[in-house]
């Protein structure tokens, strides 16, 4: 019996791929480098800033003493970037109480720092659906790594065969599906509204 649907957030509750895209990119260019949309889409997208660096200087010499300065910056971009662009959905405030009228546990875990999630949640409209919020610096290892999903079943007090993970990025898909839940995979945000749920009769 499913109990509790956890959603990962950029791309799946929030349309923010591009804004962290665009926001690191424009904190990298200041001192010369850049991810191209290609590289973005074929292996970064869904991976912490902190992984993206790490892979940027072992791949393209991004000098490591750049590394703190350039994830402050991408902080602050992407900050501009939600508060002009982040707006309430009404398909996603829709399936939410949709989902919480049934008594399903609400979640979301993001490879994104809790900080930035939390303001995104605000913004959308949508932080007071959920139960549970966990972003990537509260101490457990970024997907693909199932850790963060194994964390939220502990905390919510489910198994993992009673939660149903939604998930866009393939890192994300794929620490879902090793986290042994049910996996919804999906191809953006703008898949994401009622309609997944009642396709596979959850409600």
């Amino acid at each position: 019996m499913i109990k509790a649907i956890i959603f990962d957030l950029d791309g799946v509750l929030v349309d923010a791929t591009d804004w962290h895209y665009e926001a690191l990119n424009d904190a990298l260019g200041l001192f010369g480098f850049e991810i191209t949309r290609e590289e973005h889409m074929g292996f970064y997208n869904g991976l912490p800033t902190a992984e993206k660096l790490k892979v940027l200087s072992e791949k393209k010499r991004l000098p490591l003493e750049l590394h703190e300065i350039i994830k402050r910056m991408k902080r602050k971009y992407t900050d501009e970037k939600v508060a002009q662009l982040c707006r309430p959905s009404h398909e996603k405030q829709i399936m939410l109480t949709q989902l919480k009228t049934k008594g399903y546990k609400l979640a979301c875990c993001s490879n994104a720092q809790k900080y930035s999630v939390v303001n995104m949640l605000r913004y959308a409209g949508i932080m007071d659906f959920f139960d549970l919020v966990i972003g990537n610096d509260e101490g457990f290892a970024a997907k693909p790594a199932p850790d963060i999903y194994l964390a939220a079943f502990k905390q919510l007090e489910i198994s993992p065969k009673e939660a149903i993970i939604v998930e866009d990025a393939p890192h994300g898909i794929q620490a879902a599906k090793s986290s042994g839940a049910k996996v919804i995979p999906v191809k953006g945000y703008h898949e994401v509204d009622l309609s997944l749920f009642t396709k596979s009769r959850i409600i």
